[in-house]
């Protein structure tokens, strides 16, 4: 029987009119909120209708479960947040789903320690973990175990929007990693662990621990690697660095890039496609196709 996922990533909604309050203006954020009204604002200037028939879309596909990759919000602001729940509504309507967070939801560090991300997406995050930790957790899906790892992580430099996953989350996604029952596993982060072209990401983008990770998920026996971050979607199959398939799923709402994809695991395959924005036609329509070796027993 085929297990069909939907995998989507880096929405980064926001609000009209977005405000911040006193003390943004003297942080990162003031160099963000120029940035969304004279730069990468104008990519995203139809985000939220395009989440919003999104949404109507993949409740209406019949997903076993869906995959959110991270960066729900633009400058992990809670009026965004809010903007995030009433056109997702996360709790009504979806198959079972995981999500984690991208750099853009932990914006800021008391951004990461308030947790409004994890307070939008509680349902989406329920699953085995590690004495009470919210991260790493394990949602199982059928045959498969969906791995959830937060990589995302508050910087101070504008510029800066690299990835870690830490020391102490290593150790228990190791320790979880082990106790889980058997079954193939599929790991889902926000950043990637390479570039298209296998190369590493950028050094002001990149996840810093990628390497370590990247070895527990092979010692593992990790059979398959999603993320998000970058905005345009690729995918990479196993060579002599990872043993295992990557793929990104690029941004669901980056003008020119919208898509999001949709895998179905069966006959010792999964077969990705990618579901793309049309705008003449004002919905997702089926687009390239791809394939890879997936196993499930």
């Amino acid at each position: 029987m085929a297990l069909r996922l939907a995998h989507f990533s880096d929405i980064h909604l926001t609000a009209r009119p977005l405000r911040l309050g006193a003390l943004d203006w003297f942080g990162k954020r003031a160099a963000g909120w120029l940035n969304v009204r004279i730069g990468r604002g104008r990519h995203f200037v139809d985000a939220n209708a395009i989440v919003a028939k999104m949404a109507d879309n993949m409740k209406g596909r019949g997903y076993d479960h869906v995959i959110f990759s991270g960066d729900a919000t633009t400058l992990g602001l809670r009026m965004e947040f809010d903007e995030v729940k009433r056109i997702l509504w996360p709790d009504e309507g979806w198959p079972p789903a995981l999500a984690v967070p991208g750099n853009h939801d932990y914006y800021t560090w008391r951004a990461a320690r308030v947790g409004e991300f994890e307070k939008v997406f509680a349902t989406w995050q329920k699953g085995e973990r590690i004495d009470g930790h919210i991260y790493p957790f394990a949602q199982r899906v059928g045959p498969l175990w969906l791995i959830g790892v937060n990589s995302a992580g508050a910087n101070l430099a504008f510029w800066d929007s690299r990835g870690r996953v830490g020391a102490a989350q290593l150790d228990r996604l190791a320790e979880l990693l082990q106790r889980l029952p058997p079954g193939p596993r599929v790991m889902v982060t926000h950043y990637p662990l390479c570039l298209a072209d296998g190369k590493p990401e950028t050094l002001w983008r990149r996840l810093r621990d990628a390497r370590r990770l990247a070895d527990l998920a092979t010692k593992f026996h990790v059979r398959l690697w999603l993320h998000g971050h970058r905005h345009a979607s690729y995918f990479r199959k196993p060579d002599q660095w990872l043993p295992f398939p990557v793929v990104c799923a690029g941004s669901a709402t980056h003008a020119g890039r919208w898509s999001y994809n949709e895998y179905t695991f069966v006959d010792g395959q999964v077969h990705g496609r990618r579901r793309v924005w049309s705008p003449a036609a004002g919905q997702f329509v089926d687009g390239d196709e791809f394939s890879l070796p997936f196993p499930l027993e």
